[in-house]
């Protein structure tokens, strides 16, 4: 079995060069910057895995989604007919759940496929991309000899069980159902569809998420995006790629491996990428604190629920100088102050119950410089737990913590006295992709779960905020029905980006068009409301309006 798919080999993402590991088997290229070290798990438990810099272990990623065309003016573009952009010469990258090939929705009218390609990274009997050491990909031909059988998946096997991959790709591009009252955005686009493998579970276990967890790891998606690269080679075409998964863990900076590549790729032409900001704004799951004055510490409080017995938590100091954390049980046992170190992993098991804890303090962590403290909760017992994070210097301190993302921890565990801000989930917060926000188009109001700004460094995220509120989507099956999320919301704007590369590239009215430019224009012409100061970290820029912005663009 190859490394990348054995769960007996740890993936870790370390920096290019590699030259000096002794075989390429251990190594997969992710990108310029970036790949993957396979090592061997034997002999390996939780606390030696500490030797490896935080950075180094891919992130976990899950879901973001649970009638808008006209809301933000797509309708009334599409209508005027020296532009009606429907996304023609554009194709539409989905890196998701997967797809179900056969619904209507993502076929023309004489039933062949409007689908470009699969690499479904699941599937290992067939042929992987090029440049690539697994998965199967199936050609645009291949699908179509698939849908003209009897037995589809006897010859395409690639399905969509959880339906996500399928709605977002459907709220983009499907295919027009005056009966269903449905249309994508850029119904005449081609798809181009990545379905994810599951994270590997010794990851899982690492972080301490549930075995039955859906999620994803971080360096899978970067081979995801690396993939949309070689279509956009392949074909010669604008690529839109739209990003509806997103997680809770890292400096929320922008400075994770996955958050860095998209930075650089929104500058190459013809290259968009739209990002959700995560459903995480009503989740009680981050904490923050300021403490200025003596003393200097901050005492606070965590409650766990009945059902998560194994979880992790993360925190991330803005102090200038280091801080300890000392962690109490809701029977009063106490750690006592663990301090910072390099490469130390405390274990800590307490007496009245059955709970043990794993403490890493990393005085730094390498990408940001920052210390962070990673602490991993087993056999948890239910109750109020409470924490205390100190000072070594008697100075102020400053710090955020933050809870594994939904789909990853219940809601019955979360902060007593929570903030609903700096919320947003990777790779929302990088500086250049175009991250979006989802609000209500029935009542302009924004969704309570849409995660808020701004990221830890201060950086204004959300940029947009695009309707989110039960959109109607395809779902398998050949059936429709709605998503709600700000998934949902990123799925529309990548298909406005979409009409503007085929303005712009496909029409040849501005052929270097990339994705940082459409990003701006989308800011400048957003809608705003005088009841609100712009930027702001809940709408971003203001709501997303396709008018305003052909009219930066064109005469009409």
């Amino acid at each position: 079995m190859k490394r990348i798919l054995d769960n007996n080999y740890f993936d870790l993402i370390i920096t290019n060069p590699v030259m000096l590991f002794p075989s390429d088997d251990y190594i997969t290229y992710l990108n310029n910057r970036h790949s993957l070290l396979h090592i061997p798990t034997e002999d390996v438990d939780i606390c030696d895995l500490a030797d490896f810099p935080a950075h180094t272990f891919p992130s976990l990623y899950t879901l973001n989604s649970t009638v808008s065309l006209e809301r933000s003016g797509i309708g009334e573009v599409q209508r005027i007919p020296a532009l009606a952009l429907y996304g023609q010469g554009v194709i539409v990258v989905v890196i998701d759940t997967g797809i179900d090939y056969q619904h209507p929705a993502f076929r023309n009218s004489d039933g062949s496929t409007r689908i470009l390609t699969i690499w479904d990274q699941t599937q290992q009997e067939g042929t992987p991309p090029e440049t690539f050491t697994f998965g199967t990909e199936y050609s645009r031909e291949t699908i179509n000899t698939a849908l003209n059988s009897e037995d589809p998946l006897s010859i395409v096997p690639s399905t969509d069980t959880n339906g996500h991959g399928t709605a977002i790709a459907s709220v983009i591009a499907g295919t027009s159902n005056a009966l269903e009252a449905f249309s994508g955005v850029v119904p005449q686009s081609d798809l181009v569809i990545v379905k994810l493998k599951e994270a590997k579970q010794n990851l899982k276990s690492f972080y301490f998420v549930p075995d039955d967890a859906l999620c994803f790891q971080e360096s899978d998606l970067m081979l995801g995006f690396r993939y949309s690269l070689t279509i956009q080679e392949r074909f010669s075409r604008p690529v839109v790629t739209c990003f509806a998964v997103g997680s809770n863990q890292g400096g929320h900076d922008g400075n994770g491996a996955l958050s860095g590549y998209l930075n650089d790729l929104v500058l190459q032409t013809g290259v968009g990428i739209s990002v959700s900001a995560g459903n995480e704004g009503n989740s009680r799951s981050h904490y923050y604190n300021f403490t200025p004055l003596e003393p200097f510490y901050n005492d606070f409080e965590l409650r766990i629920g009945e059902e998560d017995k194994i979880f992790a938590l993360e925190i991330w100091s803005h102090s200038l100088g280091r801080v300890s954390i000392d962690i109490s049980s809701p029977n009063r046992e106490s750690t006592q102050q663990i301090y910072p170190t390099i490469g130390s992993c405390r274990i800590f098991n307490f007496v009245f119950s059955p709970t043990t804890l794993y403490v890493n303090n990393y005085i730094f962590e390498e990408e940001t410089g920052d210390q962070m403290i990673l602490v991993r909760f087993q056999n948890t017992i239910p109750g109020i737990w409470r924490i205390r994070i100190r000072s070594v210097e008697n100075e102020p301190l400053s710090f955020h913590s933050w809870l594994p993302s939904n789909g990853l921890i219940s809601d019955q565990t979360y902060f007593l006295n929570y903030s609903p801000d700096t919320t947003i989930t990777s790779p929302g917060n990088g500086n250049r992709q175009l991250t979006v926000t989802a609000y209500n188009q029935m009542n302009n109001s924004i969704l309570g779960e849409s995660s808020r700004g701004y990221t830890r460094t201060g950086f204004v995220k959300p940029d947009i905020a695009a309707p989110g509120y039960q959109l109607t989507c395809a779902l398998p099956g050949g059936g429709y029905g709605s998503v709600t999320g700000t998934g949902a919301a990123a799925a529309h704007t990548a298909g406005i980006i979409s009409m503007v590369f085929e303005w712009t590239i496909v029409r040849g009215n501005y052929s270097t068009m990339n994705g940082i430019s459409v990003d701006r224009l989308m800011v400048r012409g957003a809608t705003r409301s005088s009841s609100f100061t712009y930027p702001n970290n809940i709408w971003g820029y203001g709501q997303v309006n396709v008018v305003n912005l052909f009219r930066l663009l064109t005469n009409f």
